[in-house]
């Protein structure tokens, strides 16, 4: 996704990155940005600076920069709710921070990079319309990261749940009754979980963390976070897997139903 975003940038506008410590398949994705090696060295060189990282990552990312004595424009594109949002904010005091929401894929027919913050604006017109859907929610800071952990809980939490539905009936013995169930009530619902489970390898060590950013974002609010937490629970106990290609569904759901060593 960060390789995407950076080619969304309008152009005239210099893209580098930081490849130090970066995997080689990073680096074969960002392949057309210029490499400056450290973060360090990314904060000496970038007006602005996009974080685009594992949300458990983000407020460590964005202390790093500003150890670094950053002080242009700071985008926090990660999946973080409000409260690590405002965490960013409070380490990056010489900066003008925004806050930023990527729903949707890596393309420009899916992504919509939603901001908000005083400079909301500003980073808007970094990048390129045609390339990247933009909307501005407005100037206050933690929007965005709102509206991401919203709509992560209908996507994300969602699939946690219908996995864990459909290893518990595997478990039991009832598997092919609640897939022929499912059929009657939603058709196109066994073939769903069939692709989530296949693919959630390659993506459950990065949505666990999300999930527990959204069940902070629930806390604060004073509503129930339950259904969030176990959601992390669900992807931090698949995170185990290999995420070289995609698995066999039923190996996905056996992981899931066996219980963990302590």
């Amino acid at each position: 996704m960060g390789a995407f975003i950076g080619s969304t940038v309008a152009d005239g506008v210099e893209v580098v990155w930081a490849g130090a410590e970066r995997s080689s398949a990073t680096r074969q994705r960002a392949r057309g940005f210029r490499d400056v090696g450290t973060a360090e060295a990314l904060a000496e060189a970038a007006d602005a600076v996009v974080s685009v990282c594992p949300p458990a990552y983000a407020v460590a990312v964005a202390r790093r920069i500003a150890a670094a004595g950053f002080a242009g424009l700071y985008l926090d594109a990660n999946a973080i709710g409000p409260a690590a949002m405002h965490a960013v904010a409070a380490a990056l005091t010489d900066a003008d921070v925004v806050d930023g929401a990527i729903i949707g894929g890596p393309s420009s027919d899916s992504a919509v990079l939603h901001l908000s913050g005083p400079a909301a604006e500003r980073v808007s017109a970094l990048f390129d319309p045609d390339r990247l859907h933009l909307h501005v929610l407005g100037d206050r800071l933690g929007a965005a990261s709102a509206l991401k952990a919203s709509f992560a809980t209908t996507t994300k939490a969602y699939t946690a749940l219908l996995l864990s539905a459909r290893a518990a009936a595997r478990a039991a013995g009832v598997e092919d009754a609640l897939l022929a169930e499912w059929a009657r009530q939603d058709p196109e619902l066994p073939a769903r979980t069939d692709r989530a489970a296949a693919s959630i390898n390659r993506k459950a060590w990065r949505f666990g963390a999300e999930m527990d950013e959204a069940a902070t974002y629930y806390q604060d609010l004073g509503m129930p976070d339950g259904f969030s937490a176990a959601a992390a629970r669900v992807f931090d106990r698949l995170a185990v897997l290999p995420r070289e290609h995609d698995l066999d569904p039923g190996q996905v759901l056996d992981t899931l139903a066996t219980r963990p060593r302590d």
